[in-house]
């Protein structure tokens, strides 16, 4: 039990910060940030998008404790499914913290960096691209946007004010969407902290509740899982990355801090093996699959997860043929 509290209370002291974090970026986002200023800023070459959101988490430092809310957000604004899950996938890879980390904890190793960098990008765009082609429909759970719609108290009136001015135009997924064109007045500045605080306190309990159980799970499977068992069969090529995708599934560190648990494993799995667990943890693991299956539907969620392990998989049997 002291194991377990232990394993739990730093999980969640851990996370929970940059769940707060994130939660505070999604409701500015809601608050500041229309479909149309995506439209603007992301090229309009899907090629070119696709790199683009692999490569934001460069100056969008967001670990993966955070990024879902946010993802979440920026879909109900319009943003294709497959720049938003590229996006929900790299950003924690290529967050500079993590890529910091992960070069002082390999600082003899450099090519794990290098790994790590590059075999993340390609899997989240690969993933991007394959969940949008095989999942088809609105993903989350709740309606695709509606500009002034979130169902908070501000926008509800709004609503109702405007219900006969809405005016149908695309979106950036090609879905029909109602912008409710009305003039509003300028807000105060405390009228615009008081919406971005109702946003925050909305998705926070809702994030961070899922975001408790996953952690209680995590911490349950790591005191009931000897170690003994786990490295007694790290040295095969197919069994260690399956092992080590499993371990990072189960884990549920931060993106910031996993390069030095990867650290541990380095003389004992294979170096693809490695690779697939600094790959795979900050795309998905416990915590994430329950805030994933709460906040989009559950074959789409079903969907990405696999992709996620298949895409990891190989990426970490390419690895192990380049790196040896």
């Amino acid at each position: 039990m002291n194991s377990f509290g232990t394993i739990f209370l730093s999980i969640i002291l851990e996370g929970f910060p940059f769940i707060l974090l994130g939660t505070f970026v999604s409701s500015l986002i809601q608050v500041f940030i229309s479909g149309e200023t995506i439209s603007k800023v992301l090229p309009k070459n899907r090629f070119l998008g696709l790199i683009c959101a692999a490569t934001m988490g460069v100056i969008f430092p967001i670990c993966e404790c955070a990024i879902i809310p946010i993802t979440r957000r920026l879909m109900k604004k319009g943003l294709p499914v497959s720049l938003a899950i590229t996006f929900m996938l790299s950003v924690p890879i290529m967050n500079p913290v993590c890529i910091m980390s992960t070069y002082y904890a390999f600082i003899d190793k450099p090519y794990m960096v290098i790994g790590r960098i590059g075999f993340g990008v390609i899997s989240a765009i690969i993933i991007g691209i394959l969940i949008e082609q095989l999942y088809k429909g609105n993903p989350l759970k709740d309606s695709l946007v509606k500009e002034a719609t979130c169902n908070c108290t501000y926008h509800r009136e709004l609503q109702n004010k405007t219900q006969k001015q809405g005016v149908k135009i695309k979106s950036l997924n090609n879905s029909v969407v109602t912008i409710h064109k009305v003039k509003r007045k300028r807000k105060s500045i405390l009228s615009v902290i008081k919406e971005v605080l109702y946003h925050l306190s909305l998705e926070f309990y809702e994030v961070g509740s899922l975001f408790t159980i996953g952690a209680l799970l995590s911490a349950a499977l790591q005191c009931f899982v000897p170690r003994s068992y786990l490295m007694s069969i790290g040295g095969e090529n197919v069994s260690s990355i399956i092992l080590m995708l499993f371990i990072a599934f189960i884990l549920s560190v931060c993106s910031e801090t996993d390069a030095f648990i990867a650290k541990t494993f380095i003389n004992s799995f294979t170096k693809g093996s490695v690779i697939g667990f600094l790959i795979l943890g900050p795309m998905i693991d416990i915590k994430n699959s329950i805030m994933l299956f709460g906040g989009f539907k559950k074959k789409f969620s079903a969907v990405l997860i696999f992709l996620i392990f298949a895409v990891c998989f190989i990426m970490s049997c390419f690895a192990n043929i380049i790196l040896g």
